[in-house]
C-alpha cells in the first residue's frame, strides 16, 4: 500500500520540483544590476539616492517631462498610404489605425496612451507596450512600466523582453513588444536608449540637496542660527532647561515671537541669509542644469534667466527651436517604430503613420492664418482643405486650386495688358463708363 502511494505521489513531486526551479529562474537575480538600479536608484555625489520618483519631486523635472509628453500626445496622429509619384492619401489604417488613433486599449484614449509612452521615453530612455492580438489582428497596445521591463539578448542572439511582474520575471518574445528607444541606443547597449535620470544622477542629487537645505532654512522661519552668551558657567540642569525654552521659539510658525532672557543671558544673531549662502543662485543654476538633460528651454517651463522677458520675438524663436530640436525628433522616433514594428509585419509597405505638426500652430492664430493664406494663394491647397484645418465644413466650389495672377512669366506681360485694353474698348463701344470716370464726374 505504501509503495502504491509513493508511486502515485511521485509525478506530483516531480512537477513541484520543476515548478520550483522555474520560479527560481524567473526571480530577479542579484546580478541584474540594471533592474535593481531601476528599482532602488543610484547614489549621487551629494549622497542623495536618485530614483524616478525622487527625481520627479523636483519641479523642474516634473515640468520638463510634462510639457514634452503633453506636446507630443496632443498632436493628431493619422495613417497614410503611399501612391505612385510620391503621392499619399489619408486612410483609416485598418486594425493598426484603429489601435493607434482610436482606442489603444480598453482603459486609455490615444492621448493618454501616447502621453504615458512619451513620459516613459523621456524619463527612462525606453517605452514598452505589449502587443495584444486577436488571431493575426492587432487588437490593443498595453503599456509596460519601463522600470519593470528590460530587453535581454540570449546566448544564441535571440532578443526577448523580461518583464518583472511582482518579483517574478516573465519573458516576452520580441514580436510581442512595441519598443520605443530614446537617444543613445548603441552607445552602451544596442537594445536600450539612455535614461536622463540615470546619467543625470549627480545633477539631480545636487538639486535635491539644495531643495532640502532650502526647506530646512524655511522651516526655521528663515532665521539664521545665533548664540546666547553669559558671564556665568551654566550647570547641566540649567542647560537642559534652556534648551526647552529655546525650543519654544524655533520653527516658522513661531517666527517673530518675543524672547525673554534672564540671568544675564544675551542673544546675538549670526548674519546669514539666502543671498549670502548663494542659495537662490544655486537653485537657479539647478533649474537650468536639469533643463539641459531634457533639452527643454527654461522659458518653456516658466523659468526666465535674469533680465530676460517672458514675451517677445526672442521667446518665439526659442519656442520654434524647441519644437524643431525637441518635439520633432520624438515624433520621428515614434513614426519610425510604428513603421518597423507594427506595419512591416503585416506586409503592407505602403502604409505609414504621421503626426500632424501643423497642430502646433493652433495657439498662434496669426501664424496659422499666414500659413493657410500662403498655401491657398500659391495653389498648394484648395480652400476646402484650408477649411478642414480649421474644422469647418466644405463649401461648394471651393475645391479648386487657385493662385494669384499678379506674378506672371516675362513672355506673358503683354498678354495681360492686351486683355485689359480689349475689355476697355468693349465697354466704350457699349457706352458703359468705368467706375473711375463716374466718380470723377460726381
Amino acid at each position: 500500500m505504501g509503495f502504491l502511494v509513493k508511486a502515485i505521489a511521485a509525478p506530483f513531486k516531480l512537477y513541484q520540483s520543476i515548478a520550483d526551479e522555474v520560479a527560481k529562474e524567473r526571480r530577479l537575480p542579484l546580478s541584474d544590476g540594471k533592474a535593481w538600479a531601476a528599482l532602488f536608484g543610484r547614489e549621487s555625489y551629494s549622497g542623495k539616492i536618485v530614483t524616478m520618483d525622487s527625481a520627479m519631486q523636483l519641479a523642474t523635472v516634473w515640468a520638463c517631462i510634462k510639457v514634452t509628453a503633453q506636446a507630443v500626445s496632443c498632436l493628431p496622429l493619422h495613417m497614410y498610404e503611399k501612391r505612385d509619384g510620391d503621392d499619399h492619401v489619408r486612410v483609416d489604417g485598418g486594425d493598426i489605425g484603429e489601435v493607434l488613433t482610436d482606442s489603444p486599449n480598453q482603459d486609455q484614449t490615444p492621448l493618454e496612451f501616447w502621453e504615458s509612452m512619451v513620459a516613459w521615453l523621456v524619463t527612462q530612455g525606453n517605452a514598452y507596450a505589449e502587443k495584444v492580438s486577436t488571431g493575426r489582428r492587432l487588437s490593443a497596445l498595453q503599456p509596460l512600466a519601463s522600470t519593470q521591463c528590460m530587453p535581454v539578448r540570449q546566448t544564441d542572439g535571440t532578443l526577448i523582453y523580461r518583464f518583472n511582474d511582482r518579483g517574478k520575471a516573465e519573458d516576452l518574445p520580441r514580436d510581442k513588444v512595441f519598443h520605443l528607444k530614446g537617444f543613445g541606443q548603441g552607445i552602451k547597449d544596442p537594445d536600450l536608449g539612455l535614461s536622463p535620470i540615470a546619467y543625470g544622477v549627480n545633477s539631480l542629487g545636487s538639486a535635491m540637496s539644495a531643495e532640502e537645505a532650502a526647506g530646512k532654512m524655511f522651516g526655521n522661519g528663515m532665521q539664521a542660527s545665533g548664540v546666547l552668551s553669559s558671564d556665568q558657567i551654566l550647570k547641566q540642569p540649567q542647560r537642559e532647561q534652556l534648551q526647552k525654552i529655546m525650543a519654544a521659539y524655533s520653527g516658522s510658525s513661531k517666527a517673530g515671537k518675543l524672547m525673554i532672557l534672564e540671568a544675564g543671558l544675551k542673544y546675538q544673531q549670526l548674519s546669514l541669509n539666502p543671498d549670502d549662502a548663494q542659495m537662490l543662485e544655486t537653485r537657479r543654476f539647478s533649474v537650468e542644469e536639469m533643463c539641459r538633460w531634457w533639452g527643454t528651454p527654461p522659458i518653456i517651463i516658466g523659468h526666465a534667466s535674469e533680465g530676460q522677458t517672458m514675451w517677445g520675438s526672442g521667446v518665439e524663436q526659442i519656442m520654434l527651436s524647441w519644437l524643431t530640436l525637441g518635439i520633432d525628433p520624438i515624433c520621428d522616433r515614434i513614426e519610425a517604430r510604428i513603421k518597423k514594428q507594427l506595419v512591416r509585419p503585416t506586409g503592407n509597405r505602403r502604409l505609414f503613420a504621421e503626426f500632424n505638426r501643423e497642430a502646433l500652430l493652433q495657439m498662434d492664430s496669426t501664424a496659422k492664418a499666414n500659413f493657410l493664406s500662403s498655401m491657398v494663394q500659391n495653389g498648394l491647397m484648395d480652400r476646402n482643405e484650408g477649411r478642414a484645418k480649421l474644422n469647418l465644413s466644405n463649401r461648394d466650389g471651393a475645391d479648386q486650386l487657385t493662385a494669384q495672377t499678379n506674378l506672371a512669366p516675362l513672355d506673358r506681360l503683354g498678354a495681360a495688358q492686351d486683355g485689359n485694353s480689349a475689355r476697355a474698348a468693349l465697354r466704350a463701344w457699349l457706352g458703359l463708363e468705368t467706375e473711375g470716370k463716374r466718380n470723377e464726374r460726381s
